[in-house]
């Protein structure tokens, strides 16, 4: 399909009223994609269409073998998605693990790696689980966010009873949508006091919390534009403010013996495991690996 074409059908103004095939405006919405340096064009322009259709990405595969025409309003998303703006921003939909949640501005977009982190909790709380008889435990999501963490934990471990707090007035209002219904205890506060009344009784605690350098600019235009800065930076040069937070609140709201996981960047790993050791709270520290082999989580059990 030649640019002429395109054009016509985004202005939806051609002379003879034709209507690109939803094959061809996929095609052509890749390819603008692709221009705007979009990392993954080809399934984001699927993702878009498959939006505004209201189908899955498999029954839109079939389509695109069919005579089915460009969805109403589908030039305008991906002229969007080509200015950066994130999809899940245009769709309001981000997935994780069997989660659908609903994001936008002011609210971080959670991201696969998190689900890494997530995954090493949800292990520690099922094997937890199996050896008591009431199968009840007790987890904490520090500076939750759109509820990803916290959510999933309560999806995924029966049993669980699962607090979380955010501070962001923005952020806080999509983590109270995802997470109503699912029996998450919710509050909008300060990570570094939230909970006194679980003081030495939480199982688990995990935090995905801000670690960026105040110096640091992300290196993904979505998060630099997009992301809210309050989710980002970590306070301080070298961004280890709220990282040290979250380990002295996690050392706070722990028994004895139980497990702390934190999310942080890969070339913070030294730096977070030497966080953990300088307190004289914990032990068996470990680095984890997400699934591309970076060190993206540390962990440790509360002395």
């Amino acid at each position: 399909m030649n640019s002429t074409a395109w054009t016509r059908w985004v202005s939806s103004n051609s002379p003879d009223g034709a209507r690109l095939s939803l094959a061809d405006a996929v095609k052509s919405a890749t390819a603008e994609l692709a221009a705007a340096g979009v990392p993954s064009p080809a399934v984001d322009a699927q993702l878009l269409a498959a939006h505004l259709l209201g189908v899955g990405r498999g029954e839109l595969a079939a389509m695109l073998f069919g005579t089915a025409g460009a969805p109403a309003g589908y030039a305008e998303l991906v002229h969007r998605r080509a200015a950066r703006e994130p999809l899940q921003h245009i769709t309001g939909v981000a997935y994780f693990r069997h989660l659908e949640l609903r994001v936008g501005k002011g609210v971080f977009v959670p991201r696969p790696e998190t689900e890494s982190v997530v995954q090493l909790a949800v292990d520690v709380l099922l094997k937890l689980t199996q050896g008591r008889k009431e199968c009840i435990s007790t987890a904490v999501d520090l500076g939750t966010g759109s509820g990803a963490i916290a959510g999933s934990l309560a999806a995924e471990v029966p049993g669980c009873r699962v607090y979380a707090v955010e501070l962001s007035d923005e952020a806080y209002p999509w983590a109270a949508g995802n997470l109503a219904g699912t029996g998450v205890e919710l509050v909008h506060g300060d990570l570094r006091t939230a909970f006194p009344e679980l003081d030495g009784t939480v199982d688990v605690v995990v935090s995905n919390p801000p670690y960026i350098p105040a110096g640091a600019i992300p290196r993904e235009v979505e998060v630099r534009l997009h992301d809210p800065h309050m989710a980002l930076y970590g306070g301080g040069a070298d961004g280890l403010e709220m990282p040290t937070a979250a380990i002295a609140a996690a050392a706070r709201l722990l028994r004895p013996g139980g497990y702390f996981v934190m999310e942080h960047a890969e070339v913070q790993a030294e730096q977070m495991a030497a966080l953990f050791k300088e307190g004289g709270h914990w032990e068996a520290v470990t680095t984890h690996q997400d699934l591309t082999g970076r060190d993206r989580a540390t962990s440790g059990l509360r002395r």
